[in-house]
């Protein structure tokens, strides 16, 4: 008997979604919980890690190499506003790629919509991008720094495109990934070459003119600039933002297209 899951179409495919949201919500929670039931320090895992990279990188920029460049200062809250997302960025990416693989058992004895597997995993690390945002509020009192009123609408927006491009993204790795194996090793290293090809660490505005186009046509470059705007309100492009919403919405459809294709195979080799 064929499942018929392989035949819906895309909205068919975005109502079975919706109808296992509860699920969903069910999964993302159990997600949480998992990552912090055996762990003595819980929630603070969350932010550890990015803060301690940023006060690293904030030491080492500083202080051995002096910065001369003004608008970006203080640089440990410039660090920290795109050191948070890109931490979202990179756990998402590196555990979609094992979604599918990791949860093979209850793949085969469920009949819910595969893609939730892969979803789970970008809303799991939204909902701890979110967690972190205090620790960048901390920073922003103790060093004084301003909110502009364009951060109302400047997070929520980058918060979704950053989705939108995560979910293309982890349902196009979660199923090649399945297929060929040395891509969880491609992956590994393409996200250790990617931090450093991406405006964590520094602005784009700051590069030559000659290369700055390379940066900016990378979508995940504009995304980390529009999170910091609410802070860094000159990094606000709108011409940036939207091609990095466009080229989301591609890889979402893209990503989306490659995993309903594969999806039969792939159930094979789980």
């Amino acid at each position: 008997m064929v499942d018929s899951s392989y035949t819906r179409s895309p909205w068919a495919r975005v109502r079975a979604i919706w109808g296992a949201r509860r699920i969903f919500l069910l999964l993302v929670r159990r997600d949480l919980k998992v990552r912090y039931a055996n762990s003595v320090l819980g929630y603070v895992w969350t932010v550890l890690d990015p803060l301690l990279m940023s006060l690293v990188y904030w030491a080492v920029f500083t202080m051995l190499f002096a910065r001369d460049v003004p608008g970006d200062d203080p640089y440990i809250v410039f660090l920290l506003a795109g050191m948070l997302p890109w931490q979202w960025f990179n756990s998402t990416v590196s555990q979609s790629a094992k979604a599918l693989r990791s949860s093979s058992r209850l793949i085969r004895s469920t009949n819910l919509p595969r893609e939730i597997w892969v979803l789970r995993v970008v809303a799991s690390n939204a909902v701890e991008y979110l967690f972190a945002l205090p620790v960048l509020a901390g920073f922003l009192i103790a060093f004084q720094v301003p909110l502009h009123w364009n951060m109302l609408y400047t997070l929520p927006l980058a918060f979704v495109i950053m989705a939108v491009l995560l979910c293309g993204i982890g349902l196009a790795l979660s199923v090649l990934t399945v297929l060929v194996p040395d891509l969880n090793r491609v992956v590994a290293i393409f996200l250790r070459l990617f931090f450093y090809a991406s405006p964590v660490l520094y602005s784009t505005t700051r590069l030559p003119e000659e290369i700055r186009w390379v940066y900016v046509a990378n979508p995940v470059s504009d995304i980390l600039q529009l999170f910091r705007s609410g802070i860094f309100p000159h990094y606000l492009n709108w011409l940036h933002v939207g091609y990095a919403a466009a080229v989301s919405v591609v890889v979402l459809a893209l990503g989306w297209w490659i995993f309903a294709r594969l999806e039969r195979t792939v159930l094979k080799e789980l």
